[in-house]
């Protein structure tokens, strides 16, 4: 539901920094006590755990998310989410080329269906608008993939070290605070006074978007494991195209489907054991 309530949000004139603002300082509180609970318990983290706390941060909601706002200004949602959803692959591509693990051929069936899947959704959107706003919202999306890619991937040794949910939390604690920087380095106080709707969304986007993905997926993980959790996630990209058809207007094409049912299918493949 993010990105339907990122566009349900939009019309009302408030800008991609501001919105993400909102968005992580109505988490903030959630996150900052979850992370003084785990911080009390846990074990003391050096200098360089915090260095790499701020860097996995900077890419996780923060990095991640302001890309996928600012391209939601430009494609539709369900578009977003099928690209948004190519991370899966591009951690594996990560893995290969920068930290030596094996590339198999499942995993080469999994990128070429993720990928032909999303030139087909790209065909959709093409014939739709303008073209460059299409190419433009694309690439700031796919960024956004990478750039969550390269926090998945940097995470894992982090979460085997101080353990999945104070590592969420003060990950996200790092994320929220580099948002409103950069929020309070570029916009007056005065922006954060908004339409009331905007609040609603921005608040929804904290609850729904944030706060309960981050703590029920590590629960999922704790009661089914990394793999089988990662397979109820297929369903996302398909509920974001049946959202946005159902509360943006926004159209379904056969190529959509298809492209979606190819992304699926290749999450599917790669994330099977």
């Amino acid at each position: 539901m993010k990105a339907i309530f990122v566009k349900l949000a939009y019309p009302y004139g408030v800008d991609a920094i501001t919105l993400l603002a909102l968005r992580m300082g109505f988490s903030l509180p959630f996150f900052l006590w979850v992370g003084l609970a785990e911080q009390r318990y846990g074990a003391r983290l050096s200098r360089g755990d915090w260095g790499r706390l701020f860097v996995l941060g900077c890419l996780g909601y923060y990095g991640a998310s302001i890309l996928d706002f600012w391209g939601l200004e430009y494609i539709s949602a369900g578009l977003e989410r099928l690209i948004l959803f190519t991370y899966p692959t591009l951690t594996i591509l990560i893995g290969v080329l920068f930290q030596g693990k094996p590339f198999s051929k499942r995993e080469g069936l999994a990128l070429i269906l993720c990928y032909c899947g999303i030139g087909l959704a790209f065909v959709h959107d093409l014939g739709l608008g303008e073209a460059r706003n299409v190419w433009i919202g694309g690439a700031l999306v796919f960024g956004s993939s990478i750039s969550y890619a390269l926090y998945l991937s940097g995470s894992a040794s982090m979460i085997g070290r101080i353990g999945a949910m104070r590592f969420a939390a003060l990950a996200t604690l790092m994320s929220s605070a580099v948002t409103l920087l950069h929020f309070v380095g570029t916009h007056p106080l005065s922006a954060f006074v908004q339409p009331m709707p905007v609040y609603g969304w921005g608040l929804a986007m904290a609850i729904f978007s944030t706060v309960v993905p981050v703590f029920a997926q590590s629960a999922a993980i704790r009661c089914l494991g990394a793999g089988r959790s990662s397979m109820f996630t297929m369903v996302g990209p398909l509920l974001t195209i049946g959202f946005g058809w159902w509360l943006l207007n926004e159209q379904i094409s056969l190529e959509q489907m298809i492209g979606a049912a190819l992304v699926v299918l290749g999450i599917l493949i790669v994330s099977r054991k």
